[in-house]
C-alpha cells in the first residue's frame, strides 16, 4: 500500500465515522452484538477555531461482552485538547508558509482564544479573561510534528510502491546543525523528470559509501528499483562515488555543472592574476579582466556543448589559450561525466544537482536547529519529503523561477494524481 492508497483509505475511515447513524453506534465496536444500552455520558472541552466548545459524548454498554464504549467523533483526536482540524491546521501552516513553531502556535492560540495578535486585528474586542485564553504551546506543535514524522518513519516500506521512475535521478546533501551543535546531513534521491523525492536519512558525514547506500537502500524499500538506473547527478561527493563503482556499476554519474563552475573559480582566478603579473595596476587589470572572459566564454563552449565533436572542438581551443592548459586538463578528465546528459540513453538525466530541493526544506526546518536528536530530524525530513511530493508547485513563474509543471505535483506528474488526497491524509492526522 503506497502513500496515495494510505491517504485514501484514512479519508474514508473520517467519512465512515462521520457518517454512522445512531443504530450503527448501537453496535458493539469488541464483538458485533447490537445487544447494548446507552450507559450516560461525559463532556469534552476542546478547541476549535471558533473557540472552546462543549462537547457530550454518549456511551455505551454491551449485554455480550459487558463492556463499554464511548461514540466517536470524526472531529475529536482521542487524548488531545485540541480538535484535528487544530492539529492540521499547525501542521499545515508549518509546512507551508514556513514559519517557526513559536509563531505557528502564537497564530493559532490568538484565532482561537480571540487574544494576543488578534486583539491587534481587532482592537475594539474585550480582552478575554483568563479562563477562556489558549495556552497552546511550541512544544505541543512540534509533538504533533514528531507524531506525524513517526507515522512517515512507519510508512517508508512501500511509500512510492507503484509510482514508476524514469531512471534518471538526482542526489545531494544537506548539512544540519542539531541543538547542541552536532552537526548531521539529510541525504536525498529525486527523480530527474518527474521530481517526486524518495524518502531522505540522515546520517553523520557523505564522505563514505555507507550514506549513500543508505539513501540508495530506502529508496529500495519505499520502491525505487534501483536495478532500472540509468543515471545520478551529483556534485562528484567522494563516498558516492566510491558507492557508485562498487554497488552501482552500471550507472552513469553525471557532474553538477554548477559546483564545476564553483569548482573552477579558482583556477580562473589564478589564471587571470598570471596573465597580468608584470604589469601596472591599471594595465594588469584589464589585462585579468580580458582573460577571464575569455576562458570563461572557452570553458562555457566546453560545458554547454551541444554535442561530444563541439566539446572536443572547444576543449582543443580551451588548451591552445596561453592561460587555458590546467583548466583544459582539469575538464579533459571530467568530459564523459559533464555530457552524459547528451547520450540518448540517459534521457531525462538533469545537469545540475537537486539543489532547488534545499530552498524549500531550509525554510521549514531551520535548518534542523529546533530538533534535539538524528531521529526527530529525519522524522521531519520525511514529513517534508511527503508534503513535497503532494503539493501542487504554484501556475505563476517568478522573476528568477520557472517550474517545468506549473500547477501540477510530483506525484501528478509521476502519473499517480492524488486527487483529493492530502498529505496530511497520507500522515494520518
Amino acid at each position: 500500500m503506497n502513500i496515495i492508497e494510505r491517504g485514501r483509505v484514512f479519508l474514508q475511515s473520517l467519512y465512515a465515522l462521520a457518517n454512522r447513524s445512531v443504530w450503527d453506534w448501537k453496535r458493539c465496536p469488541r464483538c458485533g452484538r447490537t445487544d447494548t444500552i446507552k450507559w450516560g455520558t461525559y463532556d469534552r472541552h476542546p478547541w476549535f477555531f471558533g473557540g472552546r466548545k462543549t462537547i457530550v459524548v454518549q456511551r455505551h454498554r454491551c449485554h455480550g461482552c459487558r463492556r463499554t464504549y464511548s461514540e466517536g467523533s470524526a472531529l475529536l483526536i482521542r487524548g488531545s485538547w485540541y480538535t484535528r482540524e487544530v492539529h492540521r491546521c499547525a501542521i499545515d501552516h508549518w509546512q507551508h508558509l514556513g514559519t517557526s513553531l513559536r509563531r505557528t502556535a502564537e497564530v493559532l492560540r490568538s484565532w482561537m482564544g480571540r487574544q494576543e495578535r488578534y486583539l491587534l486585528w481587532r482592537p475594539l474586542d474585550p480582552v478575554p479573561v483568563e479562563a477562556e485564553q489558549c495556552h497552546l504551546a511550541a512544544s505541543t506543535v512540534h509533538r504533533w510534528l514528531d507524531g506525524a514524522g513517526r507515522v512517515a518513519q512507519e510508512s517508508v516500506v512501500g511509500q512510492l510502491e507503484g509510482i514508476a521512475s524514469t531512471g534518471t535521478v538526482g542526489t545531494d546533501g544537506l548539512w544540519a546543525r542539531l541543538r547542541g551543535g552536532a552537526k548531521r546531513v539529510v541525504l536525498l534521491v529525486v527523480d530527474s523528470v518527474h521530481g517526486v523525492i524518495w524518502p531522505p536519512v540522515v546520517v553523520e558525514g557523505e564522505e563514505g559509501e555507507a550514506p549513500w547506500q543508505q539513501v540508495f537502500e530506502r529508496a529500495r524499500q519505499a520502491g525505487l528499483k534501483v536495478e532500472q538506473l540509468r543515471g545520478v547527478t551529483s556534485d562528484r561527493a567522494k563516498g558516492l562515488l566510491a558507492y557508485l563503482r562498487r554497488g552501482l556499476s552500471w550507472v552513469q554519474h553525471q557532474s553538477c555543472i554548477w559546483h564545476m563552475w564553483r569548482s573552477l573559480g579558482c583556477e580562473l582566478a589564478s589564471a587571470a592574476a598570471q596573465a597580468g603579473e608584470g604589469l601596472a595596476e591599471e594595465a594588469a587589470k584589464q589585462v585579468r579582466e580580458r582573460v577571464r572572459q575569455e576562458l570563461v566564454a572557452l570553458v562555457r563552449g566546453v560545458i554547454d556543448a551541444q554535442s561530444y565533436e563541439a566539446a572536443e572542438q572547444a576543449l582543443a581551443t580551451l588548451k591552445g589559450h596561453p592561460q587555458g592548459a590546467r583548466i583544459g586538463h582539469i575538464l579533459n578528465g571530467q568530459l564523459d561525466h559533464l555530457l552524459a546528459h547528451l547520450v540518448a540513453y540517459y534521457h531525462g538525466l538533469k545537469r545540475v544537482a537537486p539543489e532547488w530541493c534545499w530552498r524549500d526544506f531550509r525554510l521549514r526546518l531551520s535548518r534542523g536547529r529546533i530538533h534535539g536528536s538524528d531521529q526527530r530530524l529525519e522524522r521531519a525530513a520525511l514529513v517534508w519529503a511527503i508534503y513535497y511530493n503532494f503539493t501542487p508547485t504554484q501556475w505563476r513563474s517568478e522573476r528568477k523561477r520557472h517550474y517545468r509543471h506549473p500547477g501540477q505535483s510530483p506525484l501528478e506528474v509521476a502519473g499517480v494524481p492524488p486527487g483529493e488526497i492530502s498529505y496530511l491524509d497520507a500522515l494520518g492526522v
